[in-house]
């Protein structure tokens, strides 16, 4: 908790701040940004935690991060550390990353290879499945190894993307339909063939759902982000009523090329949680780089066609993504605390790509790591306005701006539906 937190302390208990809660989503007036208590208040963060990041599916990886038998990534959400690891059958499995003896932490390294999950602190061992193999001799001969196998986090994978969820049960709905529809998207870059090229993690001062509230709107691209705007069109997706016919035309010209490819296009909604959808990028660019120009000799998967644009993936509460023709970006953000966020940027390149003679890093990553540092900046400026005893609610634009309110219209039924379903 830091000193910011400190100061917004305004709940005597968590009970309390839940009542409030619930009673300031049911109140807000919609279009408008939240009320100032949702954006500072470290009880109504611990409740964000508790009703979104512990119950959601939340994105945390790639497969192609972790493509053989006992490689493994971790993953901190809130206070609890995920450990995500491929087994011998090539399946992606999730476990809190917690040794059911005495709590330690299994692996402490972001990522690793392993042939069993050994714990550092009194080295009992596990499986890939998580399965107890090994308590030492002296735990008694009533103890029974197959109770004390490894808390399952639920998992599941789609065209690539690895999603987690904390929850006793998780939530249904149309995750499943997403999930397919990303295999089919997906399926031209054949992610299992890719690698990790490089990944940038960044600290903003800010409050989660400003940073989502920034990424969901390109009202203030003009103003602040030059190098995107060499390549990328601000229109959100192909049904932006802000799109112009010149655009359209681009559009319907491109779409007939990647239909002949057999690329996948068309804008796939699931409410307003999850979207897939190709845009055109600017006339004349192939890629997200400074200049438009390729950022990796060798294209991804089945790809011929350097000119696909940008398949952006949206998943809800902490995901976007760029997918292009030689190399794709991924995104993800993790709360901190009720005023920090971490934003992970990751570029995936074809994994026979050669560092230095088919891509350069620097260029992979030179107009996302301007972008992000301008948006920090931004989101950053807007938390300190948040906590002046000035700020109230504003208006958001409903063409501009509606990414936005779509996602808090998502935000608020979310939080209002588990909070519901925790008290019964």
């Amino acid at each position: 908790m830091n000193q910011n937190d400190l100061l917004n302390i305004s709940y005597a208990d968590v009970d309390t701040a839940r009542k409030e809660m619930d009673r300031l989503l049911k109140t807000r007036q919609r279009n408008y940004s939240l009320p100032r208590e949702l954006y500072n208040d470290p009880q109504m963060f611990r409740i964000d935690m508790e009703e979104v990041f512990q119950k959601e599916w939340l994105f945390v990886g790639m497969t192609s991060e972790i493509p053989k038998k006992g490689d493994y990534m971790t993953v901190e959400i809130g206070q609890n550390p995920v450990l995500v690891v491929r087994d011998a059958d090539g399946s992606v499995n999730a476990f809190h990353n917690t040794c059911r003896h005495r709590g330690s932490r299994l692996c402490s390294q972001h990522r690793g290879k392993v042939a069993n999950l050994v714990c550092p602190y009194h080295q009992w061992t596990y499986d890939l499945k998580g399965n107890l193999l090994f308590a030492g001799t002296d735990m008694g001969e009533s103890f029974d190894k197959s109770q004390h196998g490894l808390k399952k986090a639920h998992c599941k994978t789609g065209g690539g993307f690895i999603f987690v969820c904390l929850a006793k049960n998780a939530p249904e709905g149309d995750f499943d339909d997403f999930l397919a529809t990303l295999e089919e998207y997906m399926e031209p870059y054949d992610v299992e063939n890719t690698k990790l090229a490089v990944e940038s993690n960044m600290y903003e001062q800010a409050n989660w759902k400003l940073v989502i509230e920034n990424n969901r709107e390109c009202y203030h691209c003009a103003g602040n982000h030059p190098e995107l705007l060499n390549t990328l069109l601000e229109w959100d997706d192909t049904e932006d009523p802000r799109a112009s016919e010149e655009f359209l035309a681009q559009y319907k010209r491109q779409a007939a090329e990647w239909d002949a490819e057999g690329i996948p296009h068309e804008h796939k909604s699931f409410g307003v949680r999850n979207r897939i959808v190709r845009m055109p990028l600017k006339e004349g660019t192939q890629v997200m780089t400074i200049d438009g120009s390729e950022g990796c000799d060798k294209l991804m998967g089945r790809i011929k066609n350097r000119h696909l644009g940008s398949m952006r993936i949206l998943h809800l509460p902490n995901s976007w993504n760029h997918m292009q023709s030689d190399h794709f970006i991924v995104f993800r953000v993790l709360p901190i605390s009720a005023q920090e966020s971490l934003v992970t940027t990751k570029w995936f390149v074809h994994k026979d790509a050669v560092e230095g003679v088919d891509y350069d890093p620097a260029k992979l990553r030179q107009v996302w790591d301007a972008t992000n540092d301008q948006d920090r900046q931004l989101g950053e400026e807007n938390q300190r306005g948040i906590n002046s005893l000035g700020y109230e609610p504003g208006p958001y634009s409903e063409t501009f701006e509606f990414g936005v309110i779509n996602f808090l219209d998502w935000y608020s039924e979310t939080v209002q539906k588990n909070l519901e379903s925790s008290d019964k």
